[in-house]
């Protein structure tokens, strides 16, 4: 299925299935654009096709999302209702993914990219997993820390990298060396938002990620731990970088790139303000780096 193809007809050339799978990938790039402007930014650097999956996936998961810390909530909903919410989306997406054909337009946009490209429920369930870990867990042992964050990030990463290398062979090796790097950018995309968040985490909804951080006595210590292992994660996803294919490799450097600038921001911002401020990319750096991705750097 040539999804581009189907989003460039002619509006009175595309009808029944074919009208409904273009509105719900138009619902789900619709979703990026609003949502995250720096994910929407990397996006358009991927070639058409890679771009639509892209954004299929992430509709999906920023909607689970939602569900959990969101706009339900806001709703009042409580959170045994989130919970039942939460399930029910999930085994939607399990039907949609299934049979082709979901009434959540955000979930049939997913199923078209999970039965092209390739996403199993080993990818999914981990990810759902970590979403109902947000309605009962406030805090994290190093082993729940791990399993969050790989199915919060790592399996997006995973399921982004099916769509990089739809219709391209690569050996196992150089497959092993991908899944790595996607995991590792995947950790450090999240790992970067919990500490750049870590106000709005614990005192909005009462959660402390980092396993062993105490908000309370927040240090440079602590500050430099935590910025020493993103350090590592980046380094080790900007090392399998030159492996991804042409039609997806200068986003990826662009998402890299936007995340080691947040990194360094988060560097220079002391501890004490830090668990207060949310740091941020002004646009202009954005747009400077966008521009430096496009023309082929890498990080």
């Amino acid at each position: 299925m040539n999804l581009t193809a189907l989003r460039t007809r002619s509006p009175g050339a595309v009808t029944g299935s074919a009208l409904y799978d273009d509105v719900a990938m138009e619902t789900s790039a619709r979703v990026i654009a609003r949502y995250s402007t720096s994910f929407g930014m990397a996006s358009r650097l991927l070639t058409p096709d890679v771009r639509t999956h892209v954004r299929n996936i992430y509709a999906l998961v920023r909607v689970a999302d939602e569900i959990v810390d969101g706009v339900a909530r806001e709703a009042g909903l409580s959170n045994s209702d989130i919970v039942r919410r939460l399930a029910a989306f999930e085994a939607e997406t399990d039907l949609a993914c299934a049979t082709g054909y979901s009434t959540n337009l955000v979930i049939h946009a997913f199923a078209l990219t999970a039965r092209q490209v390739g996403i199993p429920q080993e990818l999914t369930r981990p990810f759902f997993a970590s979403m109902r870990a947000d309605c009962t867990e406030t805090t994290h042992t190093p082993e729940s820390f791990s399993a969050y964050v790989y199915g919060s990030a790592e399996v997006i990463g995973l399921m982004c990298l099916r769509a990089f290398l739809d219709g391209h062979s690569v050996t196992a090796d150089q497959e092993a060396r991908l899944v790595s790097g996607a995991r590792h950018l995947g950790a450090a995309f999240q790992k970067v938002n919990f500490l750049r968040d870590l106000s709005a985490d614990f005192d909005g909804l009462g959660r402390n990620y980092f396993p062993g951080v105490e908000l309370d006595s927040f240090s440079e210590d602590d500050k430099a731990r935590l910025l020493a292992d993103i350090d590592a994660d980046l380094a080790a996803s900007s090392a399998a970088l030159p492996g991804l294919p042409a039609s997806s490799r200068r986003a990826v450097a662009l998402a890299q790139l936007l995340f080691g600038e947040l990194t360094e921001r988060i560097r220079s911002t002391p501890a004490s303000a830090l668990i207060r401020t949310r740091v941020r990319v002004p646009a202009s750096v954005k747009l400077r780096l966008a521009a430096a991705a496009a023309a082929g750097k890498l990080p």
